[in-house]
């Protein structure tokens, strides 16, 4: 098709353009609607900041993709949407996006019960795996052939979406700390998809970067806006679908691994906070303040330095992603053990395991900790 480079960076500076001139606007209507965060003991910020931010960065998503799908029709524009395969239905795979961001705004206005906005997140990719967006095979990392899926692909993708949903939602604890992430996630995603020839994936993921950035211009400490659910879980599910659909065009381990070593650290807090939360059972959804974001700030870093170390980190994650995707064999295998043990013995070190693995080594364990709060934006 050959989509050039200038084609993306023009979506993705219009994507940028649109979220930047929208968040002033979705800011007023959160203040309108009350959907504010005032300070609390729960929480991190020290003066009420209205939420909703997800709904200027869908704009910007949404405005992208429709210039890219009028340029095709009309003027002839490379691309997919028009000359591609039909293998997945775009506009349901947007519907399912909207769906997603829908539930987070009414979350961050009426705070919905948490199995009313987990049917919603399933709602939403659901029917982003009804049009055609499917983990349904991989490349058989042990031999020749693919590992088919079958009819699980079904479940497998809205499992798949909807913990990419929730990963970014619970480190969504600082100011700009999610939009950071997906800042750089997205980067290096658009590096490795272009680089490979993925352009499809490259479009979303530039998409994805320019929406980000301008979030951050309001968003990064001191924020005078935060995303709330409307944005994390948009913003999940976007690194989610660009994810699947590099696995769709090209079904590689290496494909799969890349997005998951880029988001490792969100990852392995939220598997961190499940396993903690079970081992004194309690309910999943119950918060807690022992998340990553937390344990950087009880050690007196603030909230500035906290968020830049958890970017430093995500960059070397993502550099370590672009060095796998360029190499083959042996190599790539020893990236990512590198990699993940590295992150492992640095969540290790915060103490971010300790509730559920060290008490196996320090004698008696006692249980004492924090009486169970539910938290918000800020106190997840």
């Amino acid at each position: 098709m050959g989509v050039t480079l200038r084609h993306f960076v023009v979506l993705g500076l219009l994507a940028f353009a649109v979220t930047y001139l929208c968040v002033p606007l979705a800011r007023r209507l959160a203040l309108r609607l009350d959907a504010v965060d005032y300070p609390s003991a729960r929480r991190v910020n020290k003066r009420p900041v209205p939420r909703m931010g997800g709904i200027a960065m869908a704009a910007g998503i949404a405005v992208a993709l429709l210039v890219e799908v009028a340029g095709e029709f009309f003027l002839g524009w490379a691309g997919f949407y028009v000359h591609g395969d039909n293998t997945v239905n775009h506009p349901g795979v947007m519907v399912g996006l909207l769906v997603i961001v829908l539930v987070g705004a009414l979350d961050d206005v009426y705070s919905l019960k948490p199995s009313v906005k987990l049917a919603g997140q399933i709602l939403g990719a659901t029917i982003i795996a009804g049009s055609g967006l499917l983990l349904s095979s991989i490349a058989n990392p042990v031999g020749p052939g693919y590992i088919e899926f079958g009819w699980f692909a079904y479940p497998l993708t809205v499992l798949y979406l909807v913990c990419f949903m929730n990963v970014i939602n619970l480190i969504d604890g600082l100011d700009g700390l999610a939009a950071g992430i997906s800042t750089i996630a997205s980067f290096f995603l658009f590096i490795i998809a272009f680089g490979r020839g993925m352009e499809e994936t490259a479009m979303l993921s530039i998409i994805l970067l320019g929406v980000t950035l301008a979030f951050l211009r309001y968003n990064f400490t001191p924020a005078s806006i935060f995303m709330g659910d409307s944005g994390s879980l948009l913003l999940g599910a976007m690194i989610g679908v660009i994810s699947l659909m590099g696995v769709m065009r090209s079904p590689t381990v290496i494909v799969l691994a890349v997005p998951l070593v880029i988001a490792a650290i969100p990852i392995a807090d939220t598997a961190a906070a499940i396993a903690r939360r079970l081992y004194h059972h309690r309910p999943i959804q119950q918060a807690d303040r022992k998340h990553l974001h937390h344990l950087l700030l009880s050690r007196g870093l603030g909230v500035r330095r906290s968020v830049l170390i958890v970017y430093a980190w995500t960059a070397l994650l993502g550099l370590g992603a672009w060095v796998m995707s360029s190499s083959h064999g042996i190599v790539v295998w020893i990236v990512i053990v590198v990699l993940l043990i590295g992150s492992f013995l640095i969540l290790w070190k915060l103490g971010i395991f300790d509730q559920v693995l060290r008490h196996h080594y320090h004698g008696r364990h006692t249980r004492q900790e924090d009486k169970p709060r539910w938290y918000g934006q800020h106190g997840r």
